[in-house]
């Protein structure tokens, strides 16, 4: 399952970095277009506005792999180290249920829902900017399940250390 981690790690942050590199050359065409040849595109701000959405939902995945969301545990911290991993696990099934929920079985509705709608200045659907939804909860979901089999066996720590001197 860590090779399987790994794998997603690296696929996810050249992902990340080829739609950042995405976003940076087509708002600088957007701008250049506009102020330098006075002449706007009529695509950069859809595809802008998508390659955004699209990175801003694989970059979550990449810091949930990480365990570098958010997460209010200082009450958690003061627990008995069994106690801490249970709710470790719990809190890994609630991010399990919402991402197959909310994110895979959500995210194909709103695609299929949407998939007739042509965008109006890019040659495809608005379902497509939709399947990042399914796609990230998948990724999501492998991601908790390595963290809930990794707490369960004592190779991390039930509650994600807060900076580089708690890790050690």
């Amino acid at each position: 399952m860590l090779a399987l981690k790994k794998f997603l790690d690296r696929s996810l942050a050249a992902v990340c970095v080829v739609l950042f590199a995405l976003l940076v050359v087509i708002v600088v065409w957007q701008v250049f277009a506009r102020q330098v040849i006075s002449d706007p595109s009529t695509w950069s701000e859809e595809a802008a506005r998508y390659t955004f959405v699209w990175l801003g939902f694989f970059a979550s995945a990449l810091v949930f792999s990480e365990r570098g969301h958010i997460a209010v545990d200082f009450v958690v911290r003061k627990l008995p180290g069994l106690v801490q991993r249970v709710i470790a696990v719990l809190v890994q099934a609630l991010i399990i249920a919402f991402a197959l929920i909310g994110l895979v079985w959500g995210g194909l509705r709103a695609a299929q829902g949407a998939w007739d709608t042509n965008l109006t200045a890019l040659p495809t659907q608005i379902g497509v900017m939709y399947l990042v939804m399914p796609i990230t909860g998948v990724l999501i979901t492998v991601y908790a399940l390595y963290h809930v089999v990794a707490v369960l066996r004592g190779a991390e720590l039930a509650v994600a250390p807060t900076d580089d001197a708690e890790a050690i």
